[in-house]
């Protein structure tokens, strides 16, 4: 496949957004986005697999790590947004004790069956809520969680302002946000083999195992689209958090940003 032209891939003026490198009208966004997840839920994390070869589970190693939950009897509430499969959400549980909860919060319900599926079956949905709701409008009261978290997530809400505004205000003082993102590489040579395999490598596999490489394609467009990791702590910062900072790894294929409400 050829990547799409350079004239394709700049953003208009106007209440348009983009769905991968295609233009929509901001208010269609969401519904695209939730059709793509909705195809995808059952195999999401197999596919994270194959198109990362297996090295998401170490990325989201590092943001649990970050998280660092007590591990003790004391309370700690973890937000985690659009975690539907409950990934993220179980691995804080099981790396703190026994005073740690978190609360998935996903706008796709497919996404949200899977992760209430998986919480029943390692005996955590005791600890672990699920809950449906959309990033830029949290149904959580104002200052109730001593921690967010959103993985591979936030490139695809429409008004991410909106949705960073909103980490903000349902955290605690004292309270830390974290991003795990894709990015794109800047190590010269690994660049554009890693362009070759995304829009090459991962729609086929998408083809293959899930019967969809439409959706796929969506996944590899948006990374494209997603702001540069020094442009989106910039953002961060803007929405009033302190302190930020992020930290690219392989090659700056991903990015881990924090803040934190003082």
């Amino acid at each position: 496949m050829v990547p799409p032209r350079k004239d394709k891939m700049m953003p208009e003026t106007g209440p348009d957004t983009h769905f991968g490198f295609k233009e929509v009208p901001l208010e269609d966004k969401q519904a695209l986005v939730d059709a793509v997840f909705h195809k995808v839920a059952r195999r999401y994390d197999l596919m994270n697999d194959l198109m990362s070869g297996g090295l998401h589970r170490a990325w989201k190693s590092d943001l649990v790590t970050a998280i660092n939950p007590p591990k003790t009897e004391r309370p700690f509430d973890l937000l985690d947004v659009a975690g539907g499969t409950g990934d993220i959400a179980m691995r804080v549980i099981e790396a703190g004790g026994s005073g740690t909860r978190a609360t998935v919060c996903d706008i796709n319900t497919e996404m949200l069956d899977v992760g209430r599926e998986r919480a029943a079956t390692r005996y955590l949905d005791d600890r672990v809520t699920f809950t449906e709701g959309n990033a830029e409008t949290l149904p959580f009261p104002d200052r109730s969680f001593d921690a967010f978290s959103i993985a591979f997530g936030i490139r695809n809400v429409p008004r991410i302002e909106m949705a960073l505004s909103q980490a903000y205000r349902v955290l605690k003082p004292g309270g830390r946000f974290l991003c795990l993102e894709f990015s794109s590489s800047d190590v010269p040579g690994l660049d554009k083999l890693y362009e070759l395999y995304s829009f090459n490598v991962i729609p086929a596999m998408g083809q293959m195992v899930a019967d969809d490489a439409e959706s796929y394609r969506y996944l590899v467009e948006s990374i494209r689209r997603f702001p540069k990791p020094q442009a989106f702590s910039d953002m961060i910062r803007k929405a009033g958090f302190a302190r930020v900072s992020h930290k690219v790894m392989t090659g700056g294929i991903v990015a881990l940003h924090s803040g934190w409400r003082l």
